[in-house]
């Protein structure tokens, strides 16, 4: 069963998506916050596997509590804006996923499931603006730990920034699923990356993928 915590300041919203997640076997709300510190709070009460997080909360803003509880627990960031600051701090802060309030219900129950896989969550246009931003910065410094990948795991870090999920990195290679797996772990613990959305920002910010 994977458990979610809902973080909205629209009581209306939070009660669409509670009746949305509670209908699937799989899946149950633990919790709803109105503002950021609030589910800051219920987050370290709770253990939820999943936040759905807002962006524009009171108090504290859906960032700042990313930033709090990203690590113990997986944050898919909702929100009705997609810019490019919201992105980049998002998945800076510790975020799992980043998907539009407007996306289709299918979308955000197969969201959650994928943040709780552990696997990284960016819609098409969130991808985009992410990318953009990622070209307006300045080169960053070599990235740690890159000379000590091989040219396989180079090639899985590469894939797994484009968004490639493990059943289409596992196609694509033409490995099983235990080998993406292998190499997926052997990818954080060589970048000291704590999750997929923390290689996708590494691979970035070290030019090892660059936009078309």
């Amino acid at each position: 069963m994977i458990r979610v915590l809902i973080a909205d300041d629209q009581a209306l919203l939070r009660g669409s998506f509670r009746l949305l997640i509670d209908s699937e076997d799989d899946l149950t709300v633990v919790g709803e916050a109105g503002d950021g510190r609030e589910a800051v709070a219920l987050a370290r009460t709770e253990s939820p596997d999943v936040v759905l997080m807002d962006v524009r909360m009171p108090k504290m803003d859906g960032i700042t509590a990313t930033r709090e509880i990203a690590g113990d627990t997986r944050v898919l960031i909702l929100t009705t804006f997609d810019l490019d600051e919201y992105v980049y701090s998002a998945l800076r802060a510790g975020a799992s996923g980043f998907l539009l309030k407007d996306a289709p219900p299918d979308d955000l129950l197969k969201g959650i499931r994928v943040v709780a896989s552990g696997e990284t969550l960016l819609a098409p246009t969130v991808t985009t603006r992410l990318i953009a931003e990622f070209v307006r910065r300045p080169v960053q410094q070599p990235l740690h730990g890159l000379d000590t990948l091989t040219d396989r795991e180079r090639e899985v870090l590469t894939l797994v920034a484009h968004g490639l999920s493990n059943a289409e990195l596992s196609a694509q290679l033409q490995v099983s699923p235990g080998t993406v797996k292998t190499h997926i772990g052997r990818l954080l613990a060589k970048l000291n990356a704590r999750d997929r959305a923390q290689l996708v920002i590494a691979a970035y910010e070290a030019r090892l993928v660059t936009p078309r």
